[in-house]
């Protein structure tokens, strides 16, 4: 613990650590004025401080319609047809123009939200949840920039959109899911132009290059193969080698990256030196479902190899440091909850594939944990069915003291892949 604290000590500047204390003092004082928060916020930094998250074995059906509905609470609660980024009550008025803690649309995470819940509605036949996950892609098809890009952070006005290749491909993600199932000329024009932007933007090498303003500057962003996804099942729509050849020449890019420990460099949002599970978690389905996909046999065991070491840092209970260095050893003493529902669905689709029940095993593990800190209060409470940033809630590491939507995305998930395992095997 000692030398996970001296890492993140020197991950900063002085500045940095003042403005991060800075910003904790402020949540803090808000706290006051959301006492269920501050509740709930306790409890779960009692439960760190002792180790006492119960694991829920089952209701996953229970807990998916939860997170579904609480997806559906963060699209309400914009003026647009985007879902807000997610629901912080101790924000400053200023990050929470909407009001109540809620804040603006998110284009990117809104695009592949699209296709959970697409799932959710073909696994539960809601055609109400159809309907909005089509009004949702709609809403993109009107915000995409004139280049076919998709902008970087929360949705604002065309003069200061500025692109973003991953968020372009999340949004794509979206539109070939809808696509699939049903045609409209609109999402299919939207998602050709953000193909063809993604196909421009790749170098000779196969990475992408255009970032955005919201993550550190590096050439390389290996969580980028992503996007081979939406784009590989983009070109199997249509039918046009161009775009799946692409899109296996951004996969392979990024699994020739991979170390011979598992390990890919280049992985993160702001540590470069240790990345965010989350971030790992993006590589590690971006290579096995692109290789899934594609049938091709190396990505997926550059999947299984990265996914190989994270096994043994799970304990018994399913928590899961939100961050690693390159020898897998942990950077964190939190846990990115985001990071470890993606590390389930990772888990979960290699034991779908490789029949392996160390995965299976691991990804009940990691889902039973989550299952154990989803708020599931009130009915009229605005964190029902959401899933935290990190654990703790208030002082952990990634998006403290609040819920980002896509913890919750990845949350629903998994719990549906849960479930079909689970009725699989019944």
């Amino acid at each position: 613990m000692p030398g996970i604290w001296i890492s993140r000590f020197h991950s900063r500047s002085w500045q940095g650590h003042y403005w991060a204390l800075q910003q904790h003092l402020a949540r803090a004082a808000r706290l006051w004025d959301r006492p269920d928060f501050a509740r709930l916020a306790w409890r779960d930094q009692w439960r760190f401080w002792t180790r006492g998250v119960q694991p829920v074995d089952g209701a996953c059906r229970q807990r998916a319609h939860a997170a579904a509905e609480w997806l559906i609470r963060a699209w309400k609660s914009t003026p647009d047809d985007g879902v807000s980024m997610g629901y912080f009550p101790c924000d400053p008025p200023e990050r929470s123009p909407l009001g109540n803690g809620w804040r603006p649309s998110y284009p990117e995470t809104t695009g592949y939200i699209m296709v959970s819940l697409l799932d959710y509605a073909l696994r539960f036949s809601d055609a109400l949840m159809r309907e909005r996950v089509l009004a949702m892609a709609h809403w993109e098809a009107r915000i995409q920039m004139a280049s076919g890009a998709v902008q970087g952070g929360a949705v604002t006005t065309p003069e200061h959109q500025r692109p973003a290749v991953f968020n372009t491909g999340m949004v794509l993600h979206g539109f070939a899911a809808l696509l699939t199932h049903e045609p409209d000329p609109v999402l299919e024009q939207a998602a050709r132009r953000a193909a063809d932007f993604l196909l421009t933007d790749m170098d000779d090498e196969g990475h992408l290059r255009t970032h955005g303003a919201f993550v550190t500057a590096q050439p390389i962003k290996t969580y980028n193969c992503l996007c081979a996804w939406g784009l590989y099942r983009f070109g199997a729509l249509v039918q046009e080698n161009r775009y799946q050849e692409a899109a296996l020449r951004l996969a392979r890019a990024a699994m020739r990256l991979q170390q011979t420990n598992g390990w890919f460099p280049h992985n993160c949002l702001s540590r470069e030196e240790a990345p965010l599970t989350h971030t790992i978690g993006y590589t590690l389905q971006g290579l096995l479902e692109t290789g899934i996909a594609a049938g091709d046999e190396n990505l997926i065991a550059a999947a299984h190899k990265g996914m190989q070491p994270i096994l043994a840092l799970i304990s018994p209970e399913g928590f899961l440091p939100g961050r690693l260095h390159a020898d897998w050893s942990p950077a964190a003493g939190s846990s990115c909850l985001t990071g470890n529902a993606q590390l389930a669905v990772v888990c979960y689709r290699l034991y779908q594939v490789l029949r392996d029940r160390t995965f299976l095993e691991a990804g009940h593990r990691l889902v039973d944990f989550l299952k154990g800190l989803q708020v599931m209060e009130s009915l009229d409470s605005p964190m029902r069915g959401a899933l935290p940033g990190s654990f703790p809630l208030f002082f952990g590491e990634y998006q403290p003291a609040g819920f980002p939507n896509w913890a919750t995305k990845y949350l629903l998930d998994a719990l549906l892949l849960q479930d079909r395992l689970i009725e699989e095997r019944a």
